[in-house]
């Protein structure tokens, strides 16, 4: 049996349907978490999230379904969650993104980007940290982007939200330093910022790449990160999910409104 420091614990992780979200949500079953499993897709892929969550370890494992666009969707989805089990962690992943010069960049895609990427985190963390400042322990880790350190052309309303997001959790890191204790752990507020992570949705990416130099998925991939990421290597879904599961462990309790790159190297040029 693994090491079950979060038995007992329940977390909310956003967007954990597939990709990133969902190796954080089974990182998170695998420690003893039980686990809110909310995002999007039908009714198999869904089932399929949950099954994957349960056999990582997780005790118990629930699908909230809300459109994250929708602040009283989100909202009724806390109060759901609260009935259930109230939050220790909440992991806000969910994201999407549109490339478009400024001048041709709709107002409504602006305005969904930003309510999904950012307004949706705020709505999950002011419903979700009192109740952690109560009980002494909480974890929120915002899934930010290393675009929300520096900016990429065509990306407005996702680096604007990815930067909103990292400026959002310094002041709750602050609001809520001071709460609780070193025994029982603290309540932080983080954010991972990855670069490049192999997931499903780049992989057309790497396939045109390899195309380009001879078939070779590898060079493919060196060849998508060479302008960016220095160490030509992508992450891991799996390897983000480390780093959350360690910030929910007690001897992080002095880590909070930080925003810690996952890069190969990208921001340190």
């Amino acid at each position: 049996m693994g090491d079950i420091f979060l038995a007992g614990r329940t977390a909310l992780v956003t967007g954990s349907t597939s990709g990133i979200g969902l190796a954080i949500a089974e990182a998170l079953g695998a420690a003893g978490a039980r686990v809110a499993v909310n995002g999007l897709g039908d009714e198999a892929q869904i089932a399929a999230a949950v099954a994957a969550v349960h056999a990582a370890g997780a005790p118990q494992v629930r699908h909230f379904g809300a459109d994250l666009a929708d602040a009283g969707a989100v909202e009724q989805m806390m109060q759901a969650l609260a009935a259930w089990s109230p939050a220790d962690i909440v992991v806000n992943c969910a994201g999407v993104q549109h490339a478009a010069p400024i001048a041709d960049m709709p107002a409504a895609t602006w305005d969904r980007l930003i309510a999904i990427n950012l307004s949706a985190a705020f709505h999950t963390m002011r419903l979700a940290l009192p109740g952690m400042a109560a009980r002494g322990y909480g974890r929120v880790v915002n899934i930010a982007s290393v675009h929300g350190l520096v900016a990429s052309i065509n990306k407005s309303p996702y680096v604007a939200s990815k930067f909103g997001l990292i400026g959002l959790s310094k002041v709750a890191g602050l609001e809520y330093a001071s709460a609780g204790s070193r025994d029982s752990g603290g309540v932080t507020v983080n954010c991972v910022c990855p670069g490049w992570v192999e997931t499903a949705l780049i992989e057309p990416q790497i396939t045109a790449k390899a195309q380009d130099v001879g078939g070779n998925r590898d060079a493919g991939v060196r060849e998508l990160l060479r302008e960016k990421q220095p160490s030509q290597r992508m992450s891991l879904p799996a390897e983000i999910a480390d780093l959350v599961v360690w910030l929910c462990r007690k001897q992080s309790h002095n880590l909070t409104g930080a925003a810690i790159p996952v890069d190969g190297g990208w921001t340190a040029q």
